[in-house]
């Protein structure tokens, strides 16, 4: 097979916005998307230019500079150097510290259809992102495929998985980068693991080298660029956050039931429960089982009752069958994956044959979406697409198979999003102004915008456990913050230890969702005696208790693209601990909360501590970071650290999202030596009205050098559901002198004995200044 290599630009001229530079191998363009963001893309022949990911145009103007050997780029933060003779891409920072570089013997390069860049690799460069791949948390040294599988079984290191985010971040010589390889193709990331660390390099099996190159000079600057450029998450809906319950499968209405009813009875808080695919008519999408789920509604109606929401399973394999309604219309309309010669390719899932959907046609998508009304009608809000890969039985869908226009070779990677997004728009038209809760397993960049995601088939042991931990964190990083896993496995039976310990985690996981396959051990919090069920529900309690700051959490991922996990690449970046395999499942979630994952077996685990002011949140125990810590992690007390000036706030215990409460914020504060400030937020949880000014929105600084607390004016129309604050002081002792809210003496009480946690209760207003 001959290798041909990009050679020597032979023209260069400007078109409008684009740079075009032609060789005798192919045309390279480059387009200025902001002033940290460059495109280039390299194609023997360039056709319409079109994404599945990205939703922004590129600026209207270039400037470019050319001499007789190269040519540059410049934005105010970002070169692009361009070698004309042979052509090669090399971006730096504004001021010319090096980012990232085309290899100069091999660039971009191509043997048949298959395209690669090689780039070169710096002594001390790490890499992380690609979302759901397994191994380290530091890429380097390893190499994964984008080709989304369902992967039942899968292993810590099996690759590839269900998900394809061609998108990670390079660290060296403190200095940071992006890359998005936007090209939807099977492909190849390769982070020096055979190159004799000479080289990393990525590539596909088809289409162009079209990548989008970021500057800014932090993690999470990226993380912002990158979303603002595949889209951010809307508002989910508050019910989505609370406890999830679900198995594969509640086999009857009277079950489902039954389950909510024991829920509440144990005083359990939790919001939902799913039905997997046995509430079908024989696995048939867009049906019930009229023995076993006779009166949808009237259970739907039992489960709202209760306050909960109902979450059901849908596949994108429409069973061959005539008089079945979803078949008949899509094959009346041509809206099936056919042969080249049209006739409807057929695979066989869980209904038997059947057809599969094009959803890269807006047509069929929009036809999907209205498919809906026969969940949502008896009341369903949430709607969870499996398999949609997709998935065939024991075989691959053949690559001659067309979906529309494109073959499936060119799809495959987007075709569970463009699932995502038919089911999101669908749902959210049929609902009007309610917001639907979709969850999707395979996905591409850009899925954020239309769902949530989850990392699959998990197992049940600790292994797993952590795992699952890094693959939330590493979907964090491209954008994906509504993630979960399954708790406890899906696979396998846990023991109680690691299912109480499991729990734990989920606490501070973006998606909590207890499931399990069929055939494996129930799961739900009192199966595992009275004494575990006790610890599991005061874990669910401190999700609850945690909702304002999770909601909160929720608003900035909508706002900037940050995720509420966070591996601790994205704010300690240069702390060399924290890529550790010991340490690198240690996570913050959201500003201020650090957690460390620890296995059943362990009941202490050394815990790195970033630089800075840390608290153990269960003891109040103050340690200054940048140090290793061994720490207590018993089965009641997974090591959870607040760092210093922390601003959390929290409510007092509920049931579930749609119980009123009691009408107090509670608003932490733990003593530190640096300003801090949080924004709350708040809406109605359920609507788009907030798009409309209808939210509640304020700023709550500290600031120890004033000694000083303050809340800003309020913003938004919306009002708030709490009217009174506890603001809670921890680590206060020897701060406190006076103590005046908008210059009124008022008084504090003690929490504690030692005198180190005050609570002060103060009616809800306008704008608060609270001087101690």
């Amino acid at each position: 097979m001959q290798t041909e290599i990009l050679g020597n630009a032979e023209s260069v001229t400007q078109q409008n916005n684009v740079l075009l530079i032609k060789t005798k191998e192919a045309e390279a363009r480059v387009w200025v998307y902001s002033p940290t963001i460059i495109r280039v893309s390299i194609s023997k022949e360039h056709s319409a230019d079109s994404s599945f990911a990205v939703v922004k145009d590129p600026e209207s103007t270039l400037n470019y500079k050319e001499t007789a050997t190269d040519i540059t780029v410049s934005t105010s933060a970002l070169t692009l150097h361009i070698n004309k003779s042979p052509l090669r891409f090399n971006f730096s920072t504004a001021d010319g510290k090096v980012l990232s570089e085309d290899d100069p013997r091999f660039g971009t390069n191509w043997q048949g259809t298959r395209v690669v860049n090689y780039r070169k690799l710096y002594k001390d460069e790490r890499f992380i992102g690609l979302g759901e791949k397994t191994g380290n948390l530091d890429r380097r040294g390893s190499a994964y495929v984008n080709w989304n599988t369902d992967a039942p079984d899968h292993g810590p290191k099996t690759d590839p998985l269900y998900e394809t985010f061609p998108f990670f971040v390079g660290l060296h010589n403190g200095l940071s980068y992006g890359l998005f390889f936007d090209n939807t193709h099977k492909s190849y990331f390769d982070f020096g693991a055979s190159t004799d660390e000479q080289m990393s390099w990525f590539g596909a099996d088809g289409g162009d080298m079209n990548y989008y190159f970021f500057g800014a000079q932090s993690v999470a600057q990226i993380i912002e660029d990158y979303t603002w450029l595949t889209g951010r998450m809307e508002m989910p809906p508050l019910w989505s956050l609370g406890y999830q319950q679900c198995r594969w499968s509640y086999m009857s209405a009277e079950e489902v039931l039954d389950i909510a009813s024991k829920l509440r009875e144990d005083k359990i808080p939790a919001d939902v429960v799913y039905c997997d695919i046995d509430y079908m008519d024989h696995y048939k999408i867009f049906t019930w089982n009229k023995q076993t789920f006779p009166d949808p509604k009237g259970m739907i109606d039992k489960l709202k009752a209760m306050n909960f929401h109902l979450v059901t399973i849908v596949d994108p394999g429409i069973k061959v069958e005539d008089g079945y309604k979803q078949h008949d219309e899509g094959v009346a309309k041509g809206y099936f994956a056919t042969y080249p010669d049209g006739e409807k390719y057929i695979g066989s899932v869980w209904p038997g044959r059947c057809y599969f959907p094009n959803f890269t046609d807006k047509a069929v998508r929009d036809w999907w979406g209205a498919s809906f009304t026969a969940l949502t009608e008896p009341g369903v809000e949430g709607f969870w697409n499996d398999m949609n890969e997709p998935a065939v039985w024991n075989q691959s869908i053949p690559w001659m198979v067309k979906f529309g226009k494109y073959y499936m070779p060119e799809i495959r990677n987007v075709y569970g999003m463009q699932m995502a997004e038919a089911t999101y728009l669908g749902t959210k038209k049929i609902l009007g102004n309610k917001r639907p809760f979709v969850l999707t397993r395979a996905a591409y960049a850009g899925t954020q915008r239309f769902s949530a995601v989850w990392t699959g088939d998990n197992s049940a042991y600790d292994a797993h456990m952590l795992l699952g931990q890094r693959l939330v964190n590493s979907l964090g990083i491209t954008g994906m913050s509504l993630v979960g896993v399954d708790i406890g496995g899906f696979t396998g039976n846990p023991t109680p230890e690691l299912m109480v310990r499991w729990n734990s985690l989920g606490v501070y996981t973006p998606m909590f969702r207890n499931h399990a396959a069929q055939g494996t051990n129930y799961r739900e919090p009192w199966r595992w005696g009275k004494d575990n069920e006790a610890i599991i529900r005061k874990d669910i309690e401190q999700r609850y208790k945690l909702l304002p700051y999770i909601y909160s959490g929720y608003y900035q991922s909508h706002q900037t693209g940050l995720p509420l996990s966070r591996t601790l690449a994205i704010d300690y970046t240069q702390e060399d601990s924290i890529f550790s395999e010991h340490f690198q499942n240690q996570f913050m979630f959201g500003d201020a909360i650090l957690v460390a994952p620890v296995e059943s077996t362990k009941f202490n685990e050394d815990v790195y501590l970033p630089k800075g002011e840390w608290y153990r949140l269960s003891s109040g125990e103050k340690f200054v970071g940048g140090r290793i810590i061994n720490a207590p992690a018993p089965l009641t007390d997974l090591p959870v650290f607040i760092k210093g000036s922390a601003i959390i706030p929290m409510q007092n215990l509920v049931q579930s999202t749609s119980e009123k409460g009691d009408g107090i914020l509670k608003i932490n504060v733990w003593y530190g030596s640096t300003a801090n400030s949080f924004v709350y937020y708040e809406d109605d949880g359920s609507s788009y009205d907030y798009q409309k000014g209808v939210y509640y929105k304020r700023t709550i600084s500290f600031d120890p050098a004033k000694s000083m607390i303050s809340l800003s004016a309020v913003e938004g129309s919306f009002v708030s559901k709490y009217n009174k604050i506890e603001l809670v002081l921890h680590g206060f002792k020897g701060h406190l002198k006076t103590f005046k809210v908008n210059g009124h003496d008022v008084k504090i009480w003690p929490n504690t004995g030692d005198g180190t946690d005050y609570s002060i209760f103060v009616n809800e207003g306008k704008e608060i200044k609270i001087q101690y």
